[in-house]
């Protein structure tokens, strides 16, 4: 654009907000240029890690998990686009999955940071002062969750009979599969790493399933017409996004748990107290987003084999 069609541009567009446009470029005038590390708020960033020890590698830990929070936020803001666009077209739909998908395999190729990145004596000194803290509390990864599927795909198996669209949300929300991690074995009822958490974040979290009820990625695709719904590169980036969240992901997270937790002579709890290893694992949860793009085979095998070398498909 010319100088004079760029003066044009800013006056309509101010003037369309009932605002002057010389007021704006008045104060255009005054402005200081922007820098980086004001754009990126690097000092804000910088100044967000706080240790509870002096051991060095908790440092690693901490950094680690919030640049986890971050990309769970670029994925909801990804998650965002498909679900709130109105007649959403195929190629958008995969654009953003696939966004979504390479943002999971940033974090699956990162827990080499975690697990080779930390001294292991380290860990295991500064992980007690992390009780009953755990990254089962994140709530940003539960609303992952919850906006791409819908509700009765993250109930635990054993009362998804008991579920239907007419359940109470708090009734689906006291059912979800993570619930099994907030137990406490000893005493009974709920630990204290699912107490705080839902102080923190349920009734957030149940606002949230009301919201995504509708337009979950997986209700979404099902409202497509049937003409998008078969298209192969839509599938594919379905299935792909199910398969890197649900099993690549968690798998990755799951060895680097193992490599700590299953490396004394007993074994050793999760900081939150949970059976992790039933808790985590695919193929006890069953975590499947989309249930209907997969062969029986496929769902019968789900987490045993990790899937390896999954079936690209060519047609639908």
């Amino acid at each position: 654009m010319t100088r004079e069609e760029l003066l044009e541009a800013i006056d309509k567009k101010y003037e369309a907000m009932g605002q002057d446009p010389n007021v704006h470029l008045s104060g255009l005038l005054h402005a200081e240029p922007m820098t980086y590390w004001d754009f990126a708020q690097v000092d804000a960033l910088l100044g967000l890690q706080t240790q509870r020890t002096q051991l060095p590698d908790e440092m690693v830990f901490i950094m680690y998990h919030q640049i986890n929070e971050l990309l769970f936020k670029m994925i909801l803001w990804e998650m965002q686009q498909i679900s709130f666009t109105e007649d959403i077209e195929p190629k958008k739909f995969v654009m953003h999955l696939m966004r979504i998908s390479r943002y999971f395999d940033m974090l699956s190729d990162s827990f080499d940071v975690m697990g080779e990145g930390m001294e292991l004596e380290q860990y295991m000194k500064f992980r007690d002062t992390l009780t009953p803290a755990s990254g089962f509390q994140s709530a940003q990864y539960r609303k992952i969750e919850i906006a791409s599927t819908e509700l009765i795909n993250l109930i635990d198996f054993r009362f998804r009979k008991t579920i239907d669209r007419d359940t109470p949300y708090e009734h689906a929300f006291n059912n979800m599969y993570w619930q099994a991690a907030g137990v406490d074995r000893e005493r009974g009822g709920k630990n204290k790493l699912m107490v705080n958490f839902e102080k923190k974040y349920k009734k957030e979290l149940i606002e949230w399933m009301k919201e995504y009820n509708t337009v979950n990625l997986w209700t979404k695709f099902k409202q497509l017409p049937e003409s998008y719904q078969k298209d192969v590169s839509l599938v594919n980036a379905m299935r792909h996004y199910d398969h890197t969240v649900n099993i690549d992901w968690v798998m990755h997270h799951y060895d680097a748990a193992a490599k700590y937790l299953d490396s004394g002579p007993v074994e050793v709890e999760a900081t939150g107290g949970s059976d992790w290893h039933k808790y985590m694992h695919p193929r006890y949860q069953r975590r499947i987003f989309f249930p209907e793009l997969w062969s029986k085979d496929e769902l019968e095998n789900w987490g045993k084999d990790n899937l390896e070398g999954y079936k690209i498909l060519e047609s639908v």
